[in-house]
């Protein structure tokens, strides 16, 4: 059918806008909170959500290898007994922010996943999140929205279909997953200390 075609063709022309140089900073990052063994909070509100638990299992499980520090993931979405007590509780507002005052550190990495940009309880906790000390990304679309303009580091999809978007925020999660089990591979592609490496390889391959 003609409406698939277009799909296919309209998100090739959305993923060749990615900004890669961008996407391989966040695998940097990712890289050297885990061989500092820092912390990683991922979050999202529903397709974002999902993304993000996918997120946090493929990298919490996927990356693992020998001799080398696990990635300590974790996802905000998933404990729903803490998520529902405090939107029942404080308001839907501060789901995230208020499980991150629990656990988040100076230099730990927080990545905030919304297609719109501004979602009010990702809002927070990327707010809260910098308070803190620690490093923050944002996926969006659209826009960027306010998550853009907040974070240290936005990648925006540059698509205004909400299906597209939540598509390729998926993609990425799964090329920064392959890109990070590559670098226990591939070591010398990184610097020791997880400082900025360029890293086309690792995207490529």
């Amino acid at each position: 059918m003609n409406q698939f075609r277009s799909y296919m063709s309209d998100i090739q022309r959305t993923i060749d806008r990615l900004p890669i140089q961008s996407i391989e900073t966040v695998v940097e990052r990712l890289h050297g909170a885990r061989m500092k063994r820092q912390q990683i909070f991922v979050m999202g509100n529903g397709g974002s959500a999902a993304t993000a638990s996918h997120m946090a299992c493929d990298l919490g499980k996927n990356t693992i290898a020998p001799n080398t520090p696990r990635i300590r993931i974790h996802a905000l979405t998933d404990n729903m007994s803490f998520f529902s007590a405090y939107g029942n509780d404080c308001g839907y507002e501060s789901v995230f922010a208020e499980q991150l005052a629990n656990y988040v550190e100076a230099n730990d990495v927080v990545i905030a996943i919304s297609a719109s940009g501004n979602s009010a309880n990702v809002l927070n906790a990327v707010k809260l999140a910098r308070e803190h000390g620690a490093y923050t990304i944002g996926w969006s679309g659209y826009d960027g929205g306010k998550l853009a303009h907040l974070v240290d580091l936005p990648i925006v999809v540059p698509s205004h279909n909400i299906e597209q978007i939540e598509d390729i925020h998926m993609m990425l999660s799964h090329m920064v997953t392959m890109a990070l089990r590559n670098a226990v591979q591939k070591p010398h592609l990184f610097a020791v200390n997880g400082s900025a490496t360029p890293l086309p390889t690792l995207i490529a391959n």
